[in-house]
């Protein structure tokens, strides 16, 4: 078997450009724009390339929709996708790149981006390599996500007919390139109103009932039972996570009201349940233990909702033997396997039906101001993924 040759200054080229261009959750438009421009001077047909309403359907206000491209096949074979998530988070907003000793870093204080330009820089890439060199191929559907960092939402919303579909598939969202994600956590999104009674707080504050006051032994009391942050207890294991908490308007009037969010992830789909009811008791016993002079007491109105299920594939399915044998062929070494505590597409893909492994194209650090991209893991990425869809 001959590894397919990439171009290395023109996959570096892709992610360069990929990286400095914005396409925070919902704004991910200038970054279609520029893979769609990308993917014509490559070869592909304007009619190969489309995008899908997701956006018309996902809360919130979004430009487009998942970018799909139909890659026909030249030889006989079931369908396969490839995947990657087109935005980034806030914390990349403004991103710079720069190449430094083998590393594409971001100039300055914020994330890079590479979670997950990498693989839409990967993707243009195959695509490019396998018209360039018309390489034999079954049909290829390529799918470009949106709205993955705040919950998985392209992939939740996209139709596999529309995907034309695929029998496996490989999503592009980690680092080592040898490393196979075979899995991955579920998790919980939650939120609370605390409802609580306005008073002067230096006149009366006893007339009041402290909307805080309850946010607080509620949180302390999941920290104490065990169940705030990292999860190990003889029931299960897990995370759980406080995002964000506001209320209150003036420092002399009792907090009425406090709006407190966050989410729960285990591997285990009982003790993430679990879990979740621990948050949802601790904020009701504390809204009855936080009472005003007259007995009067506070209340809480708690929504939790699935944001996605657990998943882990067996090694006999088909994508994983996949992913494994060219893994070996074109980086000669055996494949890692991996049941990641993040949320990814595959969650989503997995439970639609469609067996999907997750691969890695050198990003590393996410979500930080050290995140980086490993040149050599990306180049390496970019080999592997085309030797997938062409062997």
């Amino acid at each position: 078997m001959t590894t397919l040759q990439i171009d290395e200054a023109r996959a570096l080229d892709h992610l360069m450009d990929l990286l400095a261009i914005e396409g925070l959750s919902g704004r991910e438009g200038k970054v279609a724009a520029a893979v769609r421009e990308k993917l014509l001077a490559a070869g592909c047909e304007p009619s190969w390339i489309g995008h899908d309403d997701a956006n018309e359907r996902i809360p919130g206000d979004y430009e487009v929709g998942n970018l799909i491209v139909d890659l026909p096949g030249t030889r006989p074979g079931p369908r396969r996708l490839f995947m990657g998530h087109m935005d980034t988070v806030p914390l990349c907003r403004g991103a710079v790149p720069v190449r430094r000793n083998g590393r594409i870093e971001a100039e300055g204080d914020t994330a890079l981006g590479g979670d997950n330009r990498t693989s839409i820089g990967a993707l243009v890439t195959m695509v490019e390599t396998l018209l360039a060199q018309d390489t034999p191929r079954p049909p290829i559907t390529v799918l470009m996500t949106v709205g993955e960092e705040v919950g998985l939402w392209g992939a939740r919303t996209v139709e596999l007919d529309r995907l034309g579909n695929p029998e496996m598939g490989f999503n592009i969202d980690s680092g080592a390139p040898q490393v196979v994600i075979i899995g991955a956590t579920g998790a919980d999104r939650w939120q609370v109103d605390i409802h609580g009674k306005s008073s002067h707080a230096g006149v009366h504050p006893e007339h009041g009932i402290s909307a805080a006051l309850i946010a607080s032994r509620a949180v302390a009391d999941v920290a104490a039972q065990g169940y705030f942050g990292k999860i190990e207890l003889p029931a299960g294991s897990g995370t759980s996570n406080i995002g964000r908490m506001a209320g209150g308007e003036a420092s002399n009037q009792v907090t009425d009201h406090v709006f407190v969010s966050g989410e729960s992830r285990s591997h285990d789909k009982a003790f993430l349940a679990q879990i979740t009811a621990a948050y949802r008791d601790a904020f009701e016993r504390a809204a009855r233990s936080v009472t005003s002079s007259d007995g009067n007491c506070g209340s809480v109105d708690f929504r939790a909702e699935t944001d996605y299920d657990a998943f882990e594939m067996p090694r006999d399915s088909p994508p994983i033997q996949l992913a494994a044998e060219q893994v070996r062929a074109v980086l000669g070494m055996e494949a890692e396997y991996l049941v990641a505590n993040g949320g990814l597409d595959a969650n989503y893909l997995n439970a639609k039906g469609l067996p999907t492994v997750t691969l890695g194209a050198g990003q590393h650090n996410p979500h930080t101001v050290d995140e980086y991209v490993d040149v050599q893991e990306y180049l390496d990425g970019c080999r592997t993924i085309a030797a997938i869809a062409a062997a």
